[in-house]
């Protein structure tokens, strides 16, 4: 695996390096003693799948409150997204800056999200499943959102979304 910091401290682009041959490839995408060398320790606690029936469908801006902030490995299995993650720890240099990378299922690869970061995505194809394996076990009452389209953060997304939620597209502007 190839570790390609972000201009966010802990976020981080994760690259497979398949091995191929006249079958096809092999590649891990996960490995904790791998992770932990290159700096970035991350154990997955659980694994859920995103299904998203059509291309332009948002979700996000989603984040955990404190104490229960999750760090977050996403990857596509199929299709293709813009994924987002934004700053919203308030001692970061990079306090509300994004950082936003293509994920495909041919690409394999994925996004790193630390603690204290919202996260997002919009899907590029019709028929996109996104992958996330979580460092902790979801905990109900504690997950909170932020505007996708929140001047505050000015993401830039790649096309306006289609499909989205009631509420993912009313959540309150930013105040912190």
């Amino acid at each position: 695996m190839r570790f390609t910091a972000t201009e966010i401290e802990d976020v981080v682009i994760v690259d497979i390096e398949p091995a191929s041959d006249a079958r096809g490839a092999f590649a891990r995408l996960h490995c904790p003693d791998e992770f932990a060398a290159a700096g970035h320790p991350f154990v997955p606690q659980q694994t859920s799948l995103s299904r998203n029936l059509k291309a332009h469908t948002l979700r996000g801006l989603h984040y955990e409150a404190a104490p229960h902030e999750e760090a977050k490995l996403v990857r596509v299995t199929r299709g293709a997204i813009f994924d987002v993650a934004v700053d919203l720890r308030p001692a970061s240099p990079t306090f509300r800056r994004w950082t936003g990378t293509e994920l495909t299922a041919e690409n394999g690869r994925a996004l790193l999200i630390g603690k204290g970061m919202a996260h997002g995505f919009i899907t590029l194809a019709d028929d996109t499943d996104v992958l996330y394996q979580i460092d902790r076990i979801f905990e109900p009452g504690h997950g909170r959102g932020l505007r996708w389209d929140d001047a505050a953060f000015a993401i830039a997304w790649p096309a306006r979304p289609t499909v989205i939620s009631d509420r993912d597209a009313t959540y309150p502007d930013f105040t912190g």
